[in-house]
């Protein structure tokens, strides 16, 4: 099992947006907190991020910078430039509909009550008098379910940054480039290639990030290198609805059943059958929000023998009953 893309399938919600933007100096604009991850990534010229409690980053060509907790923050061709203000993407997208507030963060709609479609596109920022752009960047969001988060999202810092390196992340740089491309301005099929390429993009972000720590480090990074819990978490992800014990999933991972639980708490944060209930209930939450399968049947694939035991479980640990998160998902969408 592919631990990573399985998690991301299931922080991952609804449609991902971006827009290609040319600024012109002078420049500066403030970005608005979301529910959700945001993204910045620089195609020519340089320009500055600041964010709260990190020192301001000078971004350079092909840098990308990743804030998987979608705190507010600032992009400026230089320091001290002052700054506007976008509320709602009005500064990018000026003729851009209304936002609509949803149980899993915001989306734009075509018109009241349709139904929600992504948001691309490019735009201009600035006087431009002629002349080029002193920045392109493009920028986006993924929308991603701000309750509950996996921890290994809620453990990255404020700021992932990539910078641009010759010879590594090539595959990153190229994701790029042919996003950059796509937003550069409208193409036919350009609705189902952007959101496959922000997919992309997304995990060759995480997959840089987590390849570029040291074999020693905790959390998810060190779980997923440690051979032990790695396999011990692969088995969980490919079969939740298996009736899981620790000394089950310690002879997957080669250790006694002591000791395997002393090493998974350690790296994933929580003890191994606590880690299988919330799992369980996170596919749950995914399953509720993709399918139309009875609830029955989504109870058993995550492996509740009740529809009752489920229904509690899953109360507990989001706060609403299946039916009424599923409700719920259905009015946004």
């Amino acid at each position: 099992m592919d631990v990573l893309s399985d998690v991301v399938g299931t922080i991952r919600s609804g449609q991902p947006r971006a827009t290609r933007v040319e600024w012109h100096s002078p420049w500066g604009m403030r970005f608005p907190g979301l529910s959700g991850a945001g993204f910045q990534v620089v195609l020519q010229g340089s320009c500055w991020l600041r964010i709260e409690r990190v020192e301001p980053l000078r971004l350079n060509v092909g840098d990308v910078v990743f804030l998987p907790h979608g705190h507010e923050y600032v992009l400026s061709d230089r320091p001290e430039t002052p700054v506007d203000d976008m509320t709602c993407g009005a500064a990018l997208e000026p003729q851009a509909p209304p936002t609509c507030p949803g149980p899993v963060g915001e989306f734009v709609c075509d018109s009241e009550g349709a139904r929600p479609r992504p948001r691309f596109g490019s735009a201009s920022v600035g006087s431009p008098d002629g002349d080029p752009p002193s920045c392109t960047t493009v920028g986006g969001a993924y929308r991603t379910y701000a309750a509950r988060p996996h921890p290994m999202l809620a453990e990255l810092p404020r700021v992932v940054h990539l910078p641009a390196q010759v010879g590594r992340h090539q595959e990153l740089t190229t994701a790029v480039g042919l996003l950059g491309l796509e937003l550069d301005g409208p193409r036919h099929g350009g609705d189902t290639v952007v959101p496959a390429l922000l997919e992309v993009l997304l995990m060759y972000i995480l997959r840089a990030y987590l390849e570029g720590q040291p074999e020693s480090a905790c959390g998810w990074a060190g779980a997923l290198s440690d051979p032990a819990v790695s396999a011990a978490v692969g088995a969980v992800h490919e079969d939740p609805a298996h009736p899981w014990t620790v000394a089950e999933l310690g002879e997957r991972a080669g250790l006694s059943r002591a000791a395997f639980s002393r090493r998974f708490t350690a790296l994933v944060g929580r003890p191994p059958l606590a880690y299988v209930t919330w799992w369980r209930l996170t596919r749950a939450r995914a399953l509720l929000g993709e399918s139309d399968a009875p609830i029955s049947a989504i109870a058993a694939r995550v492996g509740y023998g009740s529809q009752f035991a489920f229904a509690n479980a899953f109360k507990r640990e989001f706060g609403l009953s299946p039916g009424r998160y599923r409700a719920g998902f259905a009015d946004a969408s």
